[in-house]
């Protein structure tokens, strides 16, 4: 099965996180299949703390891929970002 999830990255106490398409039976920060965006929970100021590459997301959701909590909520997150205020 194949499922979206976090790659963790960074050094300690900074975390920084790859958006991934991987095999579930993969390690959490081992093989993958594509990168599709990135989290950064510790950005600051002008630094993006969230890329999500929505086209590559609505291929492998329809595609099968399922995506962890996580990365829903990041989805949800994006989209909300995204719809300009009214």
């Amino acid at each position: 099965m194949v499922v979206i999830r976090l790659s963790r990255g960074g050094s300690k106490a900074r975390p920084f996180y790859n958006i991934v398409v991987a095999d579930k039976r993969n390690r959490r920060d081992g093989r993958f299949i594509e990168r599709i965006g990135f989290y950064n929970p510790m950005a600051r100021g002008a630094e993006e703390p969230l890329r999500l590459a929505v086209d590559r997301l609505t291929y492998w959701t329809g595609v099968g891929a399922e995506p962890s909590d996580t990365v829903a909520r990041l989805v949800k997150q994006a989209a909300k970002a995204a719809t300009p205020a009214a």
